[in-house]
């Protein structure tokens, strides 16, 4: 009991820091530590991987208190369509799910940001319907980021840049004079996205393995020790407490 009320306390004290208008309007997360999470308790990959589902929609929930726009949740590179047959199944079965959950309590619009054409079909129709049954609601959008890599994303952004160009008839100059970084932002998977502000990174990892390349151009970065499955609401608002003490130049 005592230990749950100085849990309580320290997290009122951090929600009293926050200032409304210090607060980032879009938090993109690497969920990182799911595996070493696991091995560290002595369970499956599954496990790890199921245990991390589970705080996902306790940390929409946190996001939306405070009035977040936008998160991107980063569940599945490209770099992990390499994993074995099995594990990757289990993961894509376990992602499916928690989406198609995500998308049924109708409370956050689902958008899917990567290339499922990398992904096995029959998941990649499910995490299709499940983001168009949240279509035409109007709440925080959740970006879920499947088959998803900053590097493949730029490419996928030129290819269609160039096949536009050439379904108008444009030669190689026209291309060329008309590339642009608006050319390119209009391409990319979040298109009409505001970039994030904070990109969160679990496990204490302290790199962004490719993510959001792109889009992370001028974002603040917060590198958390603790693994996702294990991320608290405190670690949350201390994140956010952390953005909320820097001075953003946005590269000026």
């Amino acid at each position: 009991m005592g230990s749950n009320l100085l849990y309580d306390l320290y997290e009122f004290r951090l929600q009293k820091e926050l200032v409304r208008d210090q607060l980032p309007k879009h938090i993109a997360v690497i969920l990182d530590g799911n595996r070493r999470w696991a091995k560290a308790v002595g369970s499956s990959a599954s496990e790890g991987h199921l245990a991390g589902a589970s705080r996902i929609s306790d940390f929409l929930e946190w996001s939306e208190e405070v009035g977040i726009s936008v998160v991107t949740l980063w569940m599945l590179s490209t770099d992990n369509l390499a994993r074995e047959k099995d594990e990757l199944d289990s993961l894509l079965e376990i992602i499916c799910s928690t989406v198609e959950g995500l998308a049924g309590k109708r409370r956050w619009k689902i958008g899917i940001v990567g290339d499922l054409s990398l992904v096995p079909e029959r998941f990649a129709k499910r995490l299709e319907a499940a983001a168009r049954s949240t279509a035409e609601l109007n709440q925080m959008l959740v970006n879920v980021a499947v088959g998803y890599g900053g590097r493949h994303e730029l490419v996928d952004a030129v290819k269609q840049i160039l096949l536009e160009a050439h379904e108008e008839g444009k030669d190689l100059q026209q291309v060329a004079s008309g590339l642009s970084v608006n050319a390119i932002t209009e391409h990319l998977y979040t298109k009409g996205q505001p970039d994030p502000d904070l990109i969160i990174r679990t496990s204490g990892e302290q790199r962004l393995s490719g993510f959001m390349l792109w889009q992370a151009a001028h974002s603040e970065y917060y590198f958390c020790d603790t693994y996702w499955p294990d991320f608290r609401k405190v670690d949350f608002l201390r994140a956010l407490r952390s953005y909320g003490q820097r001075e953003r130049r946005l590269g000026r």
